[in-house]
């Protein structure tokens, strides 16, 4: 599991859609790629969105090869933008879930720049909660009271 961030500020979410449909039409006609890059994505409010099908590999602008990893998108440029606690719940509640429905280590849960040297993807103000365990730890407590969501 590979987490990233769309890398462009967003702050409108009355625009997410059109967000999401931009990023959709970008991939496909620039990239070349059958879809969005991400299984999911989280917006400013915390909501879930379905992105590419999670039986196809996702998609990565960077030389780490993203097949068997399912792929999120937290929507914002972490680099620049705080995650706020909405998305951060979220997020936690994702990884749960997928852990838990697919069997994957949380050893297996990492982040984009993680895999890639020419990235900062998630940005920094992202990544912070992957570095000082808070993302991991937090999974672990959500395991420990079986969400199965």
């Amino acid at each position: 599991m590979t987490v990233h961030h769309g890398g462009v500020e967003f702050y409108d979410e009355d625009k997410v859609i059109d967000n999401i449909r931009n990023l959709q039409s970008w991939s496909r006609t620039e990239k070349k790629w059958i879809d969005i890059p991400y299984h999911f994505m989280i917006d400013l409010e915390g909501k879930i969105y379905e992105g590419r099908p999670i039986n196809y590999p996702g998609d990565t602008n960077t030389e780490y090869d993203p097949t068997n990893h399912i792929l999120i998108e937290v929507t914002g440029n972490y680099e620049i933008q705080e995650p706020n606690t909405e998305q951060l719940n979220s997020l936690i509640n994702l990884i749960t879930f997928l852990v838990v429905k697919f069997k994957i280590s949380l050893n297996n849960v990492k982040t984009h720049r993680d895999y890639s040297k020419m990235t900062v993807c998630p940005g920094k103000n992202l990544y912070k909660f992957f570095e000082n365990g808070y993302v991991i730890s937090s999974v672990e407590k959500n395991m420990g009271k079986n969400i199965n969501r």
